[in-house]
């Protein structure tokens, strides 16, 4: 009898244990059940909610069918479906044997004509009548050769198949983690934005100039006379009458007046150009009166300006006030302005020059860099914010402005080498290092021309400076000086401590076999 009470006290324990095995396993079932149906919930909402940028084209485009390009992307919410035509545009991935440094070398030749490495592109023919182009950047490096193949293709496809019939509005959306490029889809045309998404309306005829750009400075930027082209400020109304661009040279003067004689010369300098552009000088409060009064008669403009501070350059570094620059942004009552540095002179007329559209310069003496000193940019009060914004992140190669516009404008077009003739040689066999006649500016680097004697280039006179040495293009400094009116020459002094240096160093130099004759 007691065997038999202890065996209904086990099977009982038994019997509870087994039910609440049961009871537990049945809540988390249904727990796990209910996540389930949660996530299906989630994602039948996922696939059938419109996305908030479908909204904004959608209500700018008012059609009852939008047709949808997709670019870099397999598929978009199932819901859009129902509400536009949706076509996966094909184009082979550019190969990875392709760098950046084939796209950007350091230096091209003209003879014979350069040739760029081959970006894979869509059959155009195939995608007609678009309305939006959707597109996701792979890749976020600013010098990233498939980030710029996707870029080029979305904006390729709004010049080539986007729909004609409603006044240019089409549309190009970048969802997910990288930014598009801002060199070629500008802050101005940014509609909307919000978390990872992007939509741009851009102004068509800017979009297809930088088509008829070269994929990178592999070649020069082309006459776009040759294409038969207009520029992109045609007329766009049935008069085909062009408006006026307002375009100008601009220099800068900034935390010392070392550079007054240098931007006089230059003012001069473009005048005997005969060009037709205004001139405007950029002056912070440490650039005097009596200075002022002489910039004024040699042709410049006087904006006041606020100079501003080179984030990361070295302290009382030469260029610790150079992103003071990036105030030519700007400059809004202007469509185009080609900045010069006022250690350059004019030789030939560069007007021709301003249809090019930004960033345009010529190369640098290193890497894929351009030279800052001479560039053609497009003001903007969108991008010189963002420029302010970025200066705190982005850091410049060399401490200065020209590091920091190249991390920038990664993606830039290359201006011909004459447009802007480094003065440096650096070939040792030579020494004579003459000026080409055919040059339409030359940068004066090294000791500038109004700090040495008036009879030969100073430069010969130091061994670490006979690079930037060059008699013709001294002479060629001198043809503006002495063709300027005596009152603008007397902002170019000689002071008698300079005399004796420029005197002492002359001797020196002359007595080094390896100096050239300097007289």
């Amino acid at each position: 009898m007691k065997h038999f009470a202890l065996s209904l006290v086990f099977i009982s324990i038994m019997f509870l244990f087994l039910t609440l095995n049961c009871i537990i396993y049945t809540i988390k079932y249904k727990r796990q059940l209910n996540n389930e149906f949660e996530n299906i919930t989630i994602y039948l909402e996922s696939i059938q909610k419109v996305p908030d940028w479908f909204e904004v084209v959608a209500r700018e485009i008012k059609d009852e069918k939008i047709k949808i390009g997709l670019v870099n992307i397999d598929d978009i919410p199932h819901e859009i479906h129902r509400k536009a035509e949706v076509v996966k545009v094909h184009f082979d991935p550019v190969g990875k044997q392709i760098q950046w440094s084939d796209l950007f070398p350091p230096w091209i030749s003209k003879i014979p004509p350069p040739t760029c490495p081959n970006i894979p592109m869509p059959g155009f023919e195939n995608y007609q009548e678009l309305d939006v182009i959707v597109a996701n950047v792979s890749g976020c490096e600013s010098r990233d050769v498939s980030g710029l193949q996707v870029n080029l293709v979305v904006a390729n496809l709004l010049v080539r198949s986007g729909r004609k019939d409603h006044n240019g509005a089409v549309f190009a959306v970048f969802i997910g983690s990288c930014e598009p490029m801002w060199e070629i889809f500008r802050c101005e045309d940014l509609v909307w934005h919000e978390g990872n998404s992007w939509v741009y309306k851009p102004e068509l005829r800017r979009i297809k100039q930088k088509v008829l750009m070269p994929v990178g400075t592999c070649q020069h930027v082309p006459s776009f006379s040759q294409f038969g082209e207009e520029p992109y400020w045609g007329s766009q109304n049935q008069n085909n009458h062009l408006p006026q661009q307002r375009e100008a040279y601009v220099t800068i003067l900034h935390s010392t007046e070392d550079y007054v004689c240098g931007a006089i010369t230059l003012a001069q300098s473009i005048i005997r150009s005969n060009s037709t552009k205004d001139l405007v000088l950029l002056a912070d409060n440490n650039i005097s009166p009596k200075s002022l009064n002489g910039l004024r008669a040699a042709g410049w403009k006087i904006k006041h300006i606020e100079r501003i501070r080179s984030t990361f350059s070295r302290k009382k570094a030469y260029n610790r006030w150079n992103y003071s620059k990036f105030r030519i942004w700007q400059l809004k009552e202007y469509d185009k302005v080609m900045f010069i540095d006022s250690d350059l002179i004019v030789k030939r007329n560069l007007d021709e020059f301003f249809i090019q559209p930004q960033l345009s310069a010529a190369g640098n003496c290193e890497k894929h860099f351009f030279n800052s000193g001479l560039m053609l940019i497009e003001p903007s009060i969108c991008t010189f914010d963002t420029l302010m914004k970025k200066r705190f992140v982005i850091e410049s190669y060399n401490g200065g402005d020209q590091g920091f516009l190249n991390e920038m404008f990664s993606w830039w077009h290359r201006l011909p080498a004459e447009v802007n003739y480094l003065k440096v040689f650096v070939d040792f066999k030579d020494h004579v290092h003459q000026i080409p006649e055919d040059v339409y500016a030359i940068h004066y680097f090294g000791l500038k021309p109004w700090k040495c004697r008036v009879d030969y280039d100073c430069n010969w006179n130091w061994p670490d400076f006979r690079e930037y040495a060059s008699n013709s293009a001294h002479e060629r400094w001198l043809d503006v000086y002495y063709a300027m009116p005596e009152k603008l020459r007397q902002y170019c002094p000689r002071t008698y401590e300079m005399d004796v240096k420029l005197q002492h160093s002359r001797h020196k130099g002359a007595n080094n076999s390896s100096s050239p004759n300097v007289l």
